[in-house]
């Protein structure tokens, strides 16, 4: 057995174990570290063929002894099938043994005996990084917590197949003329109660303001129908148009962009409820082919890609960072920003190519999806990356079986992350999936569907004491949420039922579909945190609407969910002496 390579360390990051600083890359997610009495697990995923896979084991928790490193002290690693104890000196490490590996599939697993690093039941836990080269990608630092060891209480969550409504996810509704027909409240809210839908698409016509400013009448109906989405406890699907016509009868691009100047303090000071914008604006539909201004069906000059391009940036700069806009086809963001898909480490980070996802308008309906793919072969395998961090969803429009069943239907819809799809049309194609017995399962996967797994806990702790705890989560789902989302442990008072909040170090668009994350953290109870019997509960705020419980995302469990409060209840109380 080799002795391991010298590298460069970066920060690391463990499934069971404490977020202390974003890491500068990504590739390595779905961290797991888990016991049994005699051995310990550690598992990851990665992109990428990297020659190493590691994971850095500080069992005495003490950065003064062991490999400095990312700010552990590291007592053994483990690199491929080998496991190194320290021996002093920087980079000196001694073999200790062989251990079961494996490192085929995008995952890194060893599973090795708990009395080979030496691991007791004081402290109970260990600092964890890992890490894969070349290229070099390390995690940042987490608190794996033994369970078993005297520290904590595990528990285990029993999954829920139920339909659910859950913010910014999902089927919805769709309202083709916003700007005249007025959004019931009570339909609306029987939208949400009743039919599990949490957004509604309003498609606001500017017919009449072509060759002028948006009157202010106008104006008012936009804030009216945002206002009466807010009140449901809904979101918005948002864009405007010009025209339904295929004579393309729309507005210059100078008009688009003072008309855009006017909406902007209504799109930031409703960002809460708008879920996002679709580019809009231009064409027939606002979706871009027929069109008098930029480039009729499909001939588009420089110049005409130059004003489209124009019009996005625009939106882009009116509506706040923390919104997304979707374009009609993957050619659109190819052509006007880049042909790489958005990176893991570009991801939310507020420039256009993290900020501009896809919707198609015609899903399935011919094998080019009437128009909105050019080369599949191209545009699928970037199709599939760039959505994993941008929106993707969209509708139906004609009935073409076989594409259009469930088996092509269920393949795309997970492979391109769709978030959300039209309800309303076209029913030929969802009566095709109601037959052919997906559409249940389209339901409840579209967007993201978290599924709690199990927790760790202490059953004790002391005012201004640790509270380390550990949380594995599985997103079920075909896509992960792509706007921000809170995280916080909130401990309840069994008696006052006062609440205190914690933040938990994590990002919930982070959890991808399909992975399991295990979300570990070393707490402080609040010094001023009365003694007494306290509820754990898990709390996925909107930050926009933090007080709002038809914000906060239901986890997919059985004897979880608090309606009243939008807290899922963790099962477990803990003792504060």
């Amino acid at each position: 057995m080799p002795k391991p390579t010298r590298l460069l360390i970066l920060m690391a990051f463990t499934c069971a174990a404490v977020l202390t600083a974003a890491p500068a890359h990504a590739a390595i997610t779905g961290q797991s570290a888990t016991n049994t009495a005699t051995t310990v697990t550690y598992q990851f995923a990665y992109s990428g063929a990297p020659a190493y896979a590691r994971t850095y084991i500080d069992t005495d928790r003490d950065p003064a002894t062991g490999f400095a490193q990312g700010g552990i002290g590291a007592d053994y690693l483990l690199e491929n099938a080998g496991l190194y104890r320290h021996i002093g000196g920087g980079w000196s490490w001694t073999l200790v043994r062989s251990v079961t590996y494996s490192g085929a599939g995008g995952t890194a697993r060893w599973t090795l005996n708990r009395a080979d690093i030496g691991e007791t039941a004081t402290p109970g836990d260990a600092d964890l990084l890992f890490q894969v080269e070349a290229p070099l990608e390390t995690s940042a630092r987490y608190t794996q917590t033994y369970s078993g060891s005297g520290t904590g209480v595990t528990v285990t969550y029993t999954p829920s197949t139920d339909t659910f409504a859950n913010p910014e996810r999902g089927l919805y509704h769709h309202t083709g003329d916003c700007d005249k027909n007025d959004f019931s409240l009570a339909t609306l809210q029987d939208y949400r109660v009743n039919q599990h839908i949490s957004l509604v698409m309003c498609v606001f016509y500017l017919s009449e303001f072509r060759a002028g400013p948006i009157s202010q009448a106008a104006l008012a109906q936009l804030q009216q129908q945002l206002d009466t989405v807010r009140a449901a406890g809904l979101k918005m699907i948002l864009r405007f148009a010009y025209t339904t016509a295929t004579d393309g009868a729309d507005a210059p691009r100078d008009r688009v962009l003072a008309h855009l100047d006017q909406l902007a303090p209504y799109l930031s000071g409703n960002s809460d409820v708008i879920y996002l914008m679709q580019a809009g604006f231009i064409g027939a539909w606002g979706e871009w082919y027929y069109t008098q201004n930029f480039g009729n069906a499909g001939a588009v000059t420089a110049t005409d890609w130059a004003n489209r391009k124009a019009v996005v940036d625009k939106l882009l700069g009116v509506l706040p960072k923390t919104r997304m806009v979707q374009l009609r086809t993957p050619d659109f963001k190819r052509t006007m920003y880049s042909t790489s898909p958005v990176s893991s480490s570009q991801a939310f980070g507020g420039s256009a190519l993290a900020r501009l996802g896809h919707h198609n308008d015609c899903f399935l309906a011919s094998p080019d999806d009437y128009g909105t793919y050019e080369n599949t072969s191209v545009e699928y395998p970037y199709l599939q990356a760039d959505t994993a961090y941008v929106p993707m969803g969209g509708e139906t429009c004609a009935p073409n079986p076989p594409r259009s069943d469930c088996p092509t239907a269920r393949d795309e819809l997970a492979r391109f992350h769709w978030s959300y799809l039209n309800t309303d049309y076209h029913t030929g194609v969802l009566g095709g999936w109601n037959t052919g017995g997906c559409l249940p399962e389209i339901t409840r996967r579209l967007g993201y569907r978290f599924t709690l797994d199990r927790g760790t806990y202490p059953s004790t702790a002391t005012p201004g004491g640790a509270f380390p705890v550990s949380i594995t989560v599985r997103n079920d789902g075909w896509a992960a949420p792509i706007n921000p989302r809170g995280a916080e442990l909130v401990l309840r008072n069994t008696s006052t039922s006062a609440e205190y909040r914690l933040t938990l170090s994590t990002d919930p668009r982070r959890w991808g579909a399909g992975t399991t994350t295990t979300v570990s953290q070393t707490l402080t109870v609040p010094s001023s945190l009365p003694r007494g019997t306290y509820a754990v509960l898990l709390n996925l705020p909107d930050p926009q609407l933090v007080s709002r419980a038809e914000y906060a995302v239901r986890v997919a469990n059985q004897g979880t969910w608090e309606a009243a409060t939008g807290l899922n209840n963790l099962l477990h109380t803990v003792t504060v002496n």
